[in-house]
């Protein structure tokens, strides 16, 4: 993207970019939902957001860096372009590690390659009789798998079987309210609306800054909290400065409510959701809920912003939030603390049913 001339080149390096992206958004998360013990694998599978949050932190440290380094002769925008490169060297950090991690267990069993699988649990647990219990577990289920419905089959077995399709339906709820609650509109277009809120360009990149330290910071889950946060206005300041104050006040606790809830739970829940047979289909399925949505965000707001001002625009993505709410309490059952076989029962009970005992619940609290 670093040597791209014109925006059809920035296009075309964005689209083989996206060609790695997708992939990688479908296989990490099933790929820590495999490996990783129950006890502690909805945690890892969360990190997957943890670390996004922070390459986007890592971005924008990245603008404000190269913001003011000028074009030497012969070269055009070298800012931008160090920009962009940059993002080259946490992607040859990642490269190195790989090489290092152990490769799925399921995926080895898959092939016929036992001694591979043990020798990999064996890193990943903390005895050899843990590592030989979780072997016979999974080949057990690989068997079980065999006489399923793949490929094509299985991703009609998405819509055509009712458990699964409740958990199609909740996954991608919660993948496109991730897209829709508005923070990636923050997040690609932040330095644009600090500077239409009052802020010069250096002070919009500072802003924009604190706004990705604060979702990497706040999207981890458990270990980090924010205890307080305040603005002050001179008392010369003009009202034009309370109303960037208010702006970025927003924009900040719009973050703190997303990075901890739809940042790492979408990924998280999908992984899980789905049973064995069709958990890659349905992992994919998901990840591309998530990207399209993305994309048609990414794509409208500017439009949004022209034909409903900035005011409109956000309302927007309000109205967006308050139905998701109710979409959430309606086809996204709870699935916190529930073994693999207690997943399947709860997708298995009709969808609306987990709502209604919950009103009910709290009306037999309130009397």
């Amino acid at each position: 993207m670093a040597c791209t001339n014109s925006r059809w080149h920035l296009f075309a390096a964005r689209f083989v970019l996206g060609l790695g992206i997708g992939p990688k958004s479908a296989t990490v998360p099933v790929y820590a939902a495999e490996t990783a013990p129950p006890i502690i694998r909805g945690a890892l599978v969360m990190q997957w957001q943890v670390w996004t949050a922070f390459g986007i932190m890592c971005g924008t440290a990245s603008s404000l860096i190269f913001f003011k380094v000028g074009d030497p002769s012969g070269i055009t925008g070298l800012n931008w372009r160090l920009m962009l490169g940059s993002a080259a060297l946490p992607a040859f950090f990642v490269m190195a590690q790989v090489y290092f991690l152990p490769e799925s267990p399921r995926w080895l069993i898959g092939r016929g390659r036992y001694r591979e699988a043990f020798n990999s649990l064996c890193r990943l647990r903390h005895t050899k009789l843990q590592a030989a219990r979780d072997l016979f577990l999974i080949n057990a289920l690989l068997e079980e798998e065999a006489n399923m419905p793949t490929g094509k089959a299985a991703f009609f077995e998405l819509f055509n079987v009712a458990r699964n399709r409740r958990a199609t339906l909740a996954s991608g709820v919660v993948m496109f309210m991730q897209q829709f609650c508005g923070i990636n509109v923050i997040a690609y277009y932040s330095a644009t609306i600090f500077r239409e809120a009052g802020f010069d360009d250096v002070s919009a990149l500072g802003a924009t800054l604190g706004f990705g330290a604060l979702n990497w910071v706040m999207a981890a889950p458990a270990v980090w909290t924010i205890d307080s946060m305040a603005f002050f206005i001179e008392e010369d300041q003009a009202i034009s400065d309370a109303r960037t104050a208010v702006v970025a006040l927003g924009i900040y606790l719009h973050c703190m409510a997303y990075s901890p809830g739809e940042g790492p739970v979408p990924f998280t829940y999908s992984a899980e959701a789905f049973p064995l047979y069709v958990r890659d289909v349905g992992m994919s399925y998901a990840t591309a809920v998530t990207w399209i949505f993305n994309f048609i965000v990414a794509l409208t707001f500017p439009r949004l912003l022209d034909a409903f001002t900035p005011q409109g625009a956000f309302g927007w993505y309000a109205a967006w939030n308050a139905m998701g709410t109710l979409l959430v309490f309606l086809f996204v059952p709870e699935t916190k603390g529930l073994s693999l076989e207690e997943l399947d029962q709860v997708f298995s009970v009709p969808t609306g049913t987990p709502a209604s005992h919950s009103l009910s619940r709290h009306a037999v609290t309130l009397n």
